[in-house]
């Protein structure tokens, strides 16, 4: 499952490079990979995360606070988040 979570990330990385935004994918030991998007106040941390067959980009815990992992409209949400 930590392989796919990579894939995600890194796909989301490169959809948010061609924004213009820089982030980077993080691997800590004995945790859930994570994606830090640079932003002003501070890093967004963006998990991929499966939920009912569904995978998921969330940075919080509100409902407004995930897209699909492959919604088309996945990179915008985000780069909107990090701005």
């Amino acid at each position: 499952m930590k392989e796919d979570q990579y894939l995600h990330l890194v796909r989301l990385a490169w959809d948010l490079h061609k924004l213009g935004l820089s982030a980077m994918v993080e691997l800590p030991t004995g945790k859930e990979p994570a994606l830090l998007v640079s932003r002003a106040a501070g890093p967004l941390r963006i998990m991929a995360l499966r939920f009912k067959g569904t995978w998921f980009f969330t940075w919080g815990r509100g409902d407004g606070q995930r897209v699909r992992a492959l919604s088309s409209e996945a990179s915008n949400r985000v780069w909107e988040m990090a701005q």
